[in-house]
């Protein structure tokens, strides 16, 4: 039996809730949100599900269950700098890390020193630590990256991620800027984004052995050609839509990796492709593309079993057992 806490409650860390209540040999022992409003609610109550008789504690040091825990999933923060903390934290209790985290999944090229600090206090406490996710964490990364093991000679990658964000979470169409004006998209444009994509280009990077000498990322607005009214969204006609984010990785000025994502409400024919150049030449594709948030929280769950045999330190995926579906520890 593997004992986990979880820390973040929000619209993800509920749905954690109750894909990890549905495996045998993972217990739920501890719940932490700060926000006054989750503290001292029931956790499978919150979640939509039956009682568990685990009361959401504030923080780490008031939640009982840290003494026989083992994990702790976070779903707390995208910034690898409020992340540092609460993995530390979590280490000084112990306990081995499975987070959201985008910026977590591989933030060796784009903040070393940080993961630098992550790697040694995880090693000081043997702890070990993965960042992952549909997207950074799968799709765009470590799947290609897998792919690429049936080629005898890899010259190029090219990843695409067009989906209808309509079925997401509200949280995640507030992050691409759904709804807003044109001006409001240019006021907040500095947090309107995918985030992890330089981390996805770097880990394609890492698994191929090649070495960046640069990588550049553009990021445009998406906007409604026709208004999209319903129960959850309201779109005006040319109002946004999405972002489409473009992120290249680059050896000796020749693009070797490109990384298209476009997530806007009212995209018709969403799908997830990676295509190979080299030998042999071709393309993967998924119609209709995976669901993020049903993707993202079973990759989590599916990484517990595999983080708790790695060893210490900072993993990314490529580090790490196949994280693969299990019903039973």
């Amino acid at each position: 039996m593997l004992n986990i806490i979880q820390l973040g409650l929000g619209p993800i860390g509920q749905q954690l809730t109750r894909y990890l209540v549905e495996r045998k040999g993972i217990s739920i022992v501890g719940a932490v949100d700060p926000d006054p409003q989750k503290v001292g609610n029931d956790v499978g109550l919150f979640a939509g599900i039956e009682e568990l008789g685990i009361r959401i504690s504030p923080n780490l040091e008031s939640c009982e269950a840290t003494d026989s825990a083992d994990l702790a999933v976070i779903s707390t923060v995208s910034s690898l700098q409020k992340m540092e903390s609460q993995i530390k934290e979590a280490a000084d209790y112990d306990l081995d890390v499975v987070s959201t985290c985008e910026e977590l999944s591989h933030p060796w090229q784009t903040q070393p020193e940080l993961a630098q600090s992550i790697d040694n206090y995880c090693k000081q406490k043997e702890i070990a630590c993965v960042g992952t996710g549909v997207n950074p964490g799968f799709l765009m990364d470590y799947l290609p990256s897998v792919l690429t093991s049936v080629c005898r000679n890899v010259e190029h990658i090219k990843v695409e991620r067009i989906q209808n964000a309509e079925p997401r979470r509200k949280p995640f169409r507030d992050k691409i800027g759904v709804g807003l004006t044109e001006s409001e998209f240019k006021e907040k444009e500095h947090s309107i984004r995918h985030v992890g994509l330089k981390e996805s280009v770097y880990m394609i990077a890492d698994g191929m052995n090649w070495t960046l000498d640069n990588v550049e990322e553009t990021l445009v607005p998406v906007k409604a050609d026709k208004a999209i009214q319903n129960g959850k969204i309201n779109v005006s006609e040319e109002q946004i839509a999405g972002v489409e984010q473009v992120a290249r990785g680059y050896i000796d000025g020749n693009e070797v990796i490109v990384l298209v994502f476009k997530a806007a409400v009212g995209i018709q024919e969403p799908h997830d492709t990676v295509t190979i150049s080299g030998v042999p030449d071709f393309k993967s594709t998924i119609p209709g593309g995976i669901n993020g948030d049903i993707a993202t929280s079973a990759i989590i769950v599916n990484a517990i079993r595999t983080i708790c045999h790695a060893s210490p330190g900072l993993k990314t995926m490529l580090d790490i057992q196949v994280p693969a579906y299990f019903s039973n520890i």
